[in-house]
């Protein structure tokens, strides 16, 4: 290293102990003041075995390595009267089954209502084996139905299902076994180069799924995405942050090879590297049902999976401690709850659909051809869950912390439906979480059921196959909940002395000589 290197690396250290030092002291200031806001944070394993199924596809497929743990991160926030937990996992899904009875696990332990919980999955590709499908699901079906849905599918390994349902309980309890006085802080940054819409308009009229860069047929995004990166900071008397809130929205399909949290082991590591090892970051995954690290327009080629996983962790994870840094914090927020949970009906594929789908299953998955096949599979699971559950629950919940909402949905959300809600949001940060409290699959906006519509996203399969309002619905919902609400004040910084005299060095004409 040469002689500039060291002094600038120096002089770089000499800063961020300064900025450290001086944020601390400032949020260690407003600590001090008169408030009861409490909160707790902790996090458990949930790592697969080497060898478990890996989730996302609609195929069998396994881990054969190790990158990063996966996690469940739990916050709990407790205003003297009410408490309210917001609970991420480094999952693909979480199937409703295990929200219910982590819900009910947690009100035992330690008395948190259900409806006070809110539990979302990062959405990661490369985590545990959690679905979809579950154990059981398709005891009731034809043969071929059961083959198809245990041999042909992605499946939840039981024991996997208890640990994570355990672990969720666990993180809660013990967030909130350590809740302590804090000064929270709110803030909003954005970060808009590393997430795209993956959904593009065609010279045909249709809109497709990653049609491939270079497609000249190819006319422009059909959609936009959400850049807002929302940051809750919790600190403790000695200025330390104990924990922190991340809402954003992009897949969690970097791949960064083996078992990992994918992208947001990243963003972990950018925040920790900063504030310290100990910083839990509970991350929460917004409407990116049409959202990913992938730039279809771009005439680059991705960078290698680890890379990008890098980039993108590591590009929220930095405009995050940006937030931390610029945002005011205070020692109240109002805390409050809501939810509702209400059935919407399936979408029935046809008879003529059925026959089809019936044919095309008894050839190979290379004589029909693999995408072909994997649909029709996917229709004859459909039928078979709908013989036995034609409508699907769902819940929407509201948790308001001070002047920060987050309003879940149980899909995979279009971004689109996500920014409506934020734009009738009387909140001063609003948080759209998907994939939280349950989950139905892909949720388009109604127009990408039109005559300009298409993509995978719309396709009937076990997975996705509510009726085409649903959106509009649990949009609908989202924003009745959340004007049910009265938003807290965003803390302010102190107002600056009332002025005096200008700073005398600074108060001077000119010097020629």
């Amino acid at each position: 290293m040469n002689t500039h290197s060291r002094i600038a690396g120096a002089f770089c250290r000499t800063v961020l102990i300064w900025a450290s030092i001086s944020f601390c002291a400032h949020h260690t200031f407003l600590t001090h003041a008169a408030g009861v806001l409490k909160a707790g944070f902790a996090e458990r394993d949930i790592t697969p075995a080497i060898g478990s199924e890996i989730p996302g596809g609609y195929g069998k497929a396994f881990h054969k390595s190790f990158h990063d743990p996966c996690k469940v991160r739990a916050a709990v926030f407790d205003d003297g009267q009410k408490r309210v937990a917001l609970v991420g996992t480094d999952s693909l899904i979480i199937p409703r089954h295990l929200v219910l009875a982590a819900r009910r696990l947690i009100q035992e332990r330690c008395g948190i209502p259900p409806g006070a919980v809110m539990i979302g999955a990062s959405h990661s590709h490369s985590s545990g084996p959690i679905g979809f499908v579950q154990p059981g699901e398709y005891d009731h079906a034809s043969e071929l139905v059961k083959k198809l849905a245990y041999e042909k599918s992605p499946c939840a390994d039981p024991k996997y299902v208890d640990l994570v349902r355990d672990a969720i309980a666990d993180a809660v309890c013990a967030a909130n076994d350590t809740r302590a006085p804090v000064s929270t802080s709110f803030g909003t940054g954005l970060e808009d180069t590393v997430a795209f819409n993956r959904r593009l308009r065609m010279k045909n009229g249709l809109t497709f799924s990653h049609p491939g860069r270079g497609n000249p047929e190819i006319l422009d995004y059909a959609g936009p995405i959400d850049p807002q990166v929302n940051v809750i900071g919790a600190w403790l008397r000695d200025g330390k942050l104990a924990g922190c809130i991340v809402n954003y929205t992009c897949h969690a399909t970097t791949s960064p090879g083996g078992i990992s949290a994918n992208w947001i082991y990243y963003l972990e590591k950018t925040i920790r590297g900063y504030y310290g090892p100990e910083v839990v970051v509970v991350f929460l995954q917004g409407a990116c049902g049409d959202i990913t690290q992938v730039d279809n327009l771009s005439p680059h080629a991705d960078w290698p999976g680890d890379r990008m996983a890098q980039l993108v962790g590591g590009s929220v994870g930095a405009e995050a401690i940006k937030v931390l840094l610029r945002s005011a914090s205070g020692t109240n927020a109002i805390i409050a709850a809501t939810q509702k949970v209400w059935p919407i009906r399936r979408r029935v594929p046809s008879p003529e659909h059925l026959k089809q789908a019936l044919e095309t299953v008894q050839k190979s998955e290379r004589e029909a051809c693999a995408a072909l096949w994997t649909f029709a599979k996917e229709t004859l699971l459909l039928d078979a869950l709908i013989a036995r559950d034609p409508q699907v629950e769902v819940e929407v919940q509201a948790i308001q912390v001070g002047p920060s909402v987050f309003v879940s949905n149980p899909a995979e959300f279009f971004v689109q439906l996500g920014l409506e809600i934020k734009k009738q949001s009387p909140f001063p940060m609003t948080s759209i979480v998907e994939l939280a409290n349950g989950c139905v699959g892909y949720v388009p906006t109604e127009e990408a059921f039109g005559p300009n519509g298409g993509g995978y996203e719309t396709r009937l399969t076990s997975y996705s196959n509510l009726e085409v309002t649903a959106g509009t619905q649990m949009a609908r919902a989202g924003v009745e909940l959340i004007r049910s609400m009265k938003p807290g004040p965003m803390p302010q910084r102190p107002k600056a002395p009332p002025f005096t005299a200008p700073w005398a060095y600074g108060n001077l004409g000119p010097q020629r000589d």
